[in-house]
């Protein structure tokens, strides 16, 4: 009698076992979801990191966007850069327009010099969580806070706090323009900007918009909205909008005559090599003529007034 309900136990559990698998094969068939074979090729080339600089959630959400796009030239892989996009382009049998490198740069130049603190943080070192609750240690709300949020964001280790200005700096080398660095800066002081020919570039290293005084109180560091930098520039690019100077890198031309006139620094060139000596104004000699007229030793003296003109000899009274 055991024996014979073990094995109806057994026969029912093997028949409720096959009419759910049959359930969810013919399931699965009704709802699969076809996925292209090419957007496992693309996810293979693409470089894995997964950090979300192209604006989508993950390489392979990258992989599906390429795939479906019918132009790639608005599509970007910021960590496999042109290399990378290449390869993607000659798997789906189309063509990618080359796009400038870019880099991250910090658009602050207050160090603990020029920003002196006018207060103490005591709580937990997150710019998020110090953003959330005061304007920060210095006079200068717009200011980098200083806690390296931007360091703990970046997966590249490509940025640094420097001790000594309290101030992050990007390693051009390491950084790959992913962007997570500019998500996680609750001030908004880094920014992608392109890299450059020979890695030079040119930027205005202040977000405050104070007007000029209370910019300068707080740090001596700041640019004023004085104007000077866009008078200077001869190809307009450089605006002054809410008391702060910005320049447009699609526009700039590397002249550098913005940054000789910033009276307060706070544009800064890189990678550049130092600008030329002014040449000293040549004085002329106090005599010296101008071009095409006899130096005045050369001169014939002038007749005097009153000076007689000389009549010729009468020849008759001298015969």
């Amino acid at each position: 009698m055991d024996v014979q309900f073990i094995l109806i136990t057994v026969c029912a559990l093997a028949a409720t076992g096959l009419i759910a698998a049959l359930i969810l094969y013919f399931v699965s068939q009704k709802f699969k979801v076809y996925e292209d074979p090419r957007i496992g090729q693309v996810e293979g080339v693409l470089p894995g990191a997964n950090c979300g600089g192209c604006g989508f959630p993950g390489c392979h959400g990258m992989a599906e966007a390429l795939v479906k796009a019918e132009d790639l030239s608005k599509l970007m892989c910021p960590v496999g850069g042109a290399d990378c996009m290449s390869k993607v382009a000659a798997i789906l049998g189309k063509e990618v327009t080359a796009a400038a490198p870019k880099v991250a740069v910090v658009r602050c130049n207050g160090n603990c010099a020029a920003r002196p603190k006018t207060a103490n943080y005591d709580g937990a070192r997150s710019c998020a969580i110090a953003a959330a609750h005061f304007a920060g240690e210095t006079a200068c709300s717009y200011g980098c806070l200083g806690c390296g949020d931007c360091v703990a964001a970046c997966k590249f280790d490509a940025i640094k706090m420097n001790p000594e200005t309290g101030l992050p700096e990007v390693d051009d080398e390491k950084c790959v323009a992913c962007g997570a660095c500019v998500k996680a800066c609750p001030k908004n002081i880094i920014e992608l900007r392109n890299k450059g020919v020979k890695n030079r570039r040119i930027w205005v290293s202040c977000v405050n918009k104070d007007k000029g005084a209370v910019a300068m109180k707080a740090c001596k560091s700041a640019c004023i909205g004085c104007g000077k930098c866009a008078k200077e520039c001869p190809f307009g690019a450089i605006t002054v909008e809410n008391n702060v100077a910005y320049i447009d890198y699609t526009k700039c031309k590397m002249c550098r005559k913005c940054v000789a006139a910033c009276p307060t620094k706070a544009i800064h060139a890189i990678n550049f090599p130092p600008l030329p000596a002014p040449k000293p104004a040549e004085q002329k000699p106090a005599d010296a003529a101008p071009a095409g007229q006899t130096p005045l030793e050369n001169k014939p003296a002038a007749p005097a007034a009153d000076a007689q003109p000389t009549k010729p000899q009468d020849t008759k009274a001298a015969e």
